[in-house]
């Protein structure tokens, strides 16, 4: 069997790890869940809603048996529902959430499945790459491209939202990326155009090789109109967890107080900004790239180091929005406190159930909250490891300026060497007939395409969690005072 050693073929070294990974979210990481430490550490307490016997003892109350008031509706005895004043010397009882404490959590397999799986399409990114900084394959499949593409579908299906305001920011965010769209390169540097220009011209070249005319797969307004449409889903998706994290961030600054708790949580809630200016051209131009001293500039740094650099500077960015996750978590938890709190401002009476809920429904959805908090981070972080991979970038600071090239290989130089029998030499000739077909696919979607396109997609990420989380801090913060 000679084709197995043919590296162009076989993903090798790639379905090896792919393989394990898969045995080891089946069989290690229910067992040792980074989801679950993550609530189950210790660090979180939520707020246990009190017994109705505790109710009634701050209340004043006894246990009655049959009374009066009781009502009798076809042989059936009604009980009035107990009620007790607002403004009740109510303090609730806190507790360290636990595993068995989790069963009860809405949404808790789903919170679970995506940093789970995150985290395992992370190690699998890392370890490919490893792969591929050694060994240097040249006509293999990069696996892990997949695998961050089931990351992006993942966080995308389980971060949802209220449908009329989500549709609501769909259209605004529509509006949005048509007008970002619109601007030329001058002021965002994404290469956008110049990657569609260079996906035309490759598919029109394709399209000759096989005799037919073409000016083009799809025109530039219908490229445009179709990722207008796309960004719009996006922009819809993070509504939700733009406006959570508005909220949780200034509960979490009034509970913090040490400055440098206070410091890496307004970093954390601006840290999407910071995103968005990575790719505002005149700041990385002239700022960053070739910082004015005196009257002249001085070339601080090629635009390779700059790329690079901006791909850390996201990852590290998410690594930040990721260690201040309990502090925001621990903020959404203390609202059951401060729903107490409001409650005794106000005159009249509540049910002890009706209290009750609104003391446990905090803790049930705090995997709702989690999952707002987790899906646009995971977005990101993959979004920024596909440009890498995708956009032919490197991670050392001073890249080889040979990793900007892509290096053409003849993927008929094994069969000429080598004369297999008949079996292995129709397997070969399969093997090559798809390395062929997806060589023309890789001759049309080029690094090139996949820079502009993808640091848009990131870009536009950052800037759809930012608009959102502005709005929900001015809502909160004025609105809702008003």
């Amino acid at each position: 069997m000679h084709w197995l050693i043919l590296p162009q073929g076989v993903i090798g070294v790639q379905l090896v790890v792919t393989m394990v990974m898969a045995s080891i979210i089946q069989k290690i990481i229910p067992h040792y869940s980074l989801a679950r430490w993550l609530l189950c550490s210790g660090s979180l307490r939520w707020y246990q809603h009190p017994t109705e016997e505790e109710l009634r003892i701050l209340a004043g109350k006894q246990q009655k048996g049959k009374g009066k008031k009781d009502r009798k509706y076809n042989g059936h005895i009604e009980n009035k529902p107990l009620t007790i004043p607002k403004d009740i010397d109510l303090h609730l009882k806190t507790k360290s959430v636990t595993e068995i404490d989790t069963l009860a959590l809405h949404y808790f397999p789903e919170y679970q499945w995506l940093v789970d799986f995150t985290v395992a399409a992370t190690v699998v990114y890392l370890v490919t790459e490893a792969y591929y900084s050694w060994m240097k394959p040249l006509q293999e499949m990069n696996i892990s491209i997949i695998w961050c593409l089931l990351v992006l579908a993942f966080a995308i299906v389980e971060d949802a939202g209220e449908r009329s305001l989500c549709v609501t920011f769909g259209f605004f965010f529509f509006v949005k990326a048509m007008a970002i769209l619109i601007v030329t390169e001058n002021y965002l540097e994404f290469g956008l155009e110049s990657g569609f220009s260079n996906f035309s011209e490759s598919a029109v070249q394709l399209f000759e090789k096989q005799g037919l005319e073409s000016r083009g797969p799809v025109s530039k307004i219908a490229f445009k109109l179709f990722l207008a449409v796309f960004c719009s889903l996006i922009g819809a998706f993070l509504t939700f967890p733009g406006l959570r994290l508005a909220q949780m961030h200034l509960d979490a600054l009034s509970l913090a107080p040490e400055k440098i708790t206070q410091t890496l949580l307004h970093i954390n809630f601006l840290s999407p900004l910071l995103m968005v200016l990575l790719w505002v051209k005149p700041i990385t131009k002239d700022y960053i790239m070739n910082p004015p001293l005196g009257k002249e500039n001085v070339p601080l740094m090629s635009e390779a180091t700059f790329d690079t650099l901006r791909l850390w500077i996201i990852i590290l960015l998410c690594a930040l929005r990721l260690a201040m996750m309990r502090s925001h978590l621990q903020a959404y938890l203390n609202l059951a406190q401060k729903c107490v709190d409001q409650m005794k401002k106000e005159v009249g009476r509540i049910s002890t159930v009706e209290l009750q809920k609104m003391v446990a429904r905090v803790f049930y959805y705090l995997c709702v909250i989690a999952l707002q908090y987790v899906a646009p981070l995971v977005m990101l972080l993959h979004m920024t490891l596909l440009l890498k991979t995708l956009g032919n970038y490197s991670w050392g600071i001073y890249p080889d300026s040979a990793s900007d090239s892509l290096v053409e290989n003849s993927p008929l130089s094994n069969s000429v060497k080598s004369e297999p029998s008949s079996d292995d030499g129709k397997m070969q000739l399969t093997v090559l007939e798809l390395t062929m077909a997806l060589g023309s696919l890789k001759n049309i979607f080029t690094p090139l395409l996949f820079r502009g396109l993808l640091s848009f997609l990131t870009w536009w990420i950052a800037a759809c969690l930012f608009s959102t989380s502005l709005f929900g801090l001015f809502y909160h913060q004025y609105l809702t005072m008003a």
